[in-house]
């Protein structure tokens, strides 16, 4: 019986001292909260709220913020169009006009060519590979430091894996099909294209749809199959390509005003940052879930999916290369990612040839 009663009484006072450190962690936390002040931002996107994804990944951001910090850090989401056109969200932030934005990187080129490591080269790094690179390969801080010049400062929070290839009205059976082709695609992607002879346009992805349907274009790319059929291009376009070369794993960026961010206490600078990553890893999980079944109902529907040509492939290569060699001699940012990029792109692509490749391989062919 003492025995029996000295375990029962052990038993209570372990469940009493937890419950007591619970209590004084919890009261801790809401004494740290409550002496935080309240902080309202805005955010602008370059994305319609009818793409679940991309503009969710916004929402899980301010979601997971005002969460974190108990509702006093609130940020508050503005679909493109908003408060600005998609293609002005750094120029937003920039100049402070909103506190912080979500968009691509790879749309500002024209205002700094290294911008396009923050989002993705052609032929370049996979999505795991991308995340690799700016989590532990240096590629977060080089980013870093090119955006300190528009007093900005950015993290990865978002990610739609490998793209497809985009969506033509006529089918494309060689390289020079190519020439004179109207097509909408940015970045460095839009260069390799205008150099094959396209006539590249840069368009929001709330415009694609009806300039591609009533024949402003020709052609359009946008992510893959979940977002594309949401915006309807299966039914301007028939014909589906694919890989999406130039977009082999995207990055999506949340830019914050430097001053904005300086301003914020550490701990919601910690909540937003935690935030960003979570989101970040989240999108990629989910277009890969949803993509496989968007896609399967496409070529039910009547979509037809096509390989581009091995010329197009080989020359769209050979010519993205010579840009990127000529950016890099031409531009010191450029070269200074560019090329512990490329040493860092060669060594795991070597690695990814043996670890993930070979099985992949393997499970296509058994």
């Amino acid at each position: 019986m003492q025995r029996r009663q000295f375990l029962t009484n052990a038993g209570i006072s372990a469940v009493t001292s937890a419950t007591l450190v619970s209590c004084q962690s919890q009261n801790q936390s809401t004494v740290i909260a409550n002496s935080l002040p309240e902080v309202k931002w805005r955010m602008v996107t370059s994305w319609p709220k009818s793409l679940d994804t991309i503009f969710g990944g916004v929402q899980t951001v301010c979601e997971s913020v005002k969460a974190m910090s108990g509702g006093k850090f609130t940020i508050t989401p503005y679909a493109v169009g908003e408060i600005v056109p998609g293609l002005e969200v750094l120029d937003t932030v920039q100049n402070g006009t909103v506190e912080c934005g979500h968009t691509a990187s790879y749309y500002y080129i024209g205002k700094n060519p290294a911008l396009a490591f923050a989002t993705g080269l052609p032929f370049g790094l996979t999505a795991e590979q991308q995340n690799a690179w700016l989590y532990h390969g240096g590629g977060l801080e080089a980013m870093q430091k090119v955006y300190s010049e528009f007093n900005i400062i950015n993290f990865p929070a978002g990610n739609t894996g490998a793209q497809m290839g985009g969506w033509f009205k006529k089918e494309v059976k060689s390289l020079g099909d190519l020439k004179g082709l109207k097509m909408r695609i940015p970045g460095l992607g839009g260069e390799v294209m205008s150099k094959l002879g396209v006539n590249v346009q840069v368009l929001p992805g709330g415009e694609i749809f009806l300039a591609l349907d009533r024949g402003a274009i020709d052609a359009a790319e946008w992510v893959g199959p979940y977002d594309d059929e949401k915006l309807g291009l299966n039914k301007a376009a028939q014909y589906y390509y694919y890989p999406g070369w130039w977009e082999p794993g995207p990055t999506l960026d949340l830019l914050v005003n430097k001053s904005a961010w300086e301003k914020l206490p550490l701990e919601y600078q910690n909540m937003l940052m935690t935030a960003a990553k979570s989101s970040n890893l989240n999108m990629l999980a989910q277009y890969n879930f949803l993509n496989q079944k968007s896609l399967a109902t496409l070529i039910e529907g009547g979509t037809k999916l096509v390989a581009y040509p091995q010329d197009i492939m080989i020359e769209a290569q050979k010519v993205a290369l010579e840009i990127y060699e000529s950016n890099a001699s031409k531009d010191a940012n450029f070269k200074a990612i560019y090329e512990p990029w490329k040493a860092f792109k060669d060594g795991i692509t070597k690695w990814n040839i043996i670890n993930e490749l070979s099985f992949t391989n393997f499970m296509a062919n058994n």
